[in-house]
């Protein structure tokens, strides 16, 4: 086999405009050291003694992805870095007993695509501490179309739960519904049995598509876009959130007495513009939702969840899937907020 592979780097590159250098992903064919070079500014932090080899089958493009190949700042702290969060793949070599070659493994986050090597890249090498066994029931490219967003769904899903907050509770509410969490999150709530109102920015066109989903009813997400009262009357007895900023303050202060609103994205924004009232008066809950640190047993019970839960044919309605080199485009699209569901990269293709 080839000591050589092809990745999405995200390069530091000079500005044209001359304000400094900016960051960029591009397609590199790479050499197998580059997984394991670093610099003294960042030194290697996963070594061949310390990684699994990875034999790459699928990537994905979530927000987080877009932001960083596009060359928007926040995302990836040092560079040259491959990009991408999730990773879906063959063991090929491991000095940790806890991993055989040709067991195939699923990660997300752990700092994927952020300070370490990520998995748009035909190789890989990573933490063994964070790996999950990928369940019989899912196919690797299942796996990459459930991806971070399917697990952020999954843990927000659980998240609720845990608070008490069920089927017969009342109306969930969902944000972001087109995109990667909010498809899987509809999907995934309307499986167990609870009534869904999807919120979209698109609910006209997508209208149809988050009705199949599985949501009982679509609302636009204009009415949750402007800033309102800190105590407005009660709607919802829970929300997934995955915008942030004014709309998580309206969804908060819609929410009923001893509701849940789970918050796991910021595409609208790192601001919360809400006061301390309907955490007071209603005993409302925030909770938020890392998939990035979350620890291995949580790991390991979402993606049994989502092997069980997960109604695959739709999974596969709502997944594109493109090749390595339709990366950089795919990232524009969904900053832009075009793109429906989920995007997986067949890193082969």
């Amino acid at each position: 086999m080839s000591d050589q592979f092809r990745a999405i780097v995200v390069d530091s590159v000079a500005d044209v405009a001359g304000t400094g250098p900016r960051q960029r992903g591009t397609l590199r064919t790479l050499d197998q050291d580059f997984l394991t070079a670093g610099s003294d500014e960042h030194p290697a932090a996963i070594t061949l003694e310390s990684g699994v080899a990875l034999d790459v089958e699928y990537s994905g493009v979530n927000y987080k992805d877009g932001l960083a190949v596009a060359g928007r700042p926040g995302v990836v702290r040092r560079t040259p870095l491959i990009a991408g969060i999730d990773v879906v793949g063959t063991v090929r070599s491991s000095p940790d007993a806890r991993w055989a070659a040709g067991e195939r493994v699923v990660l997300n986050g752990a700092g994927l695509g952020e300070g370490l090597h990520g998995g748009l890249s035909e190789r890989a090498l990573v933490s063994p501490h964070s790996l999950v066994r990928l369940p019989s029931a899912i196919s690797a490219r299942r796996a990459a179309a459930i991806g971070t967003a399917g697990f952020t769904a999954m843990l927000s899903l659980m998240a609720l739960e845990k608070q008490g907050i069920g089927p017969r509770s009342g109306e969930i509410l969902v944000t972001g519904a087109a995109g990667g969490v909010g498809s899987v999150a509809i999907m995934l709530l309307a499986r167990a049995g609870y009534s869904v109102t999807a919120a979209s920015g698109r609910a006209e066109s997508e209208g149809d598509y988050l009705r199949e989903l599985g949501a009982s009813s679509v609302i636009d997400r204009a009415e949750l876009s402007e800033p309102g009262r800190p105590m407005q009357s009660t709607r919802w007895a829970g929300a997934i959130d995955s915008v942030g900023g004014t709309i998580l303050a309206n969804v908060i202060a819609q929410t009923g007495y001893g509701g849940s609103v789970t918050s796991c994205g910021l595409a609208a924004g790192v601001e919360l513009p809400s006061t301390v009232l309907p955490f007071i008066l209603r005993g409302v809950n925030l909770l938020g939702v890392n998939s990035v640190d979350a620890p291995l047993a949580l790991r390991e019970a979402a993606w049994m969840r989502l092997a069980a839960e997960t109604r695959f044919e739709l999974l596969d309605e709502l997944s594109t899937e493109i090749g390595l080199a339709a990366v950089p485009e795919a990232a524009e699209a969904i900053l832009a907020g075009t793109v429906r569901g989920r995007t997986v990269v067949n890193v082969r293709a």
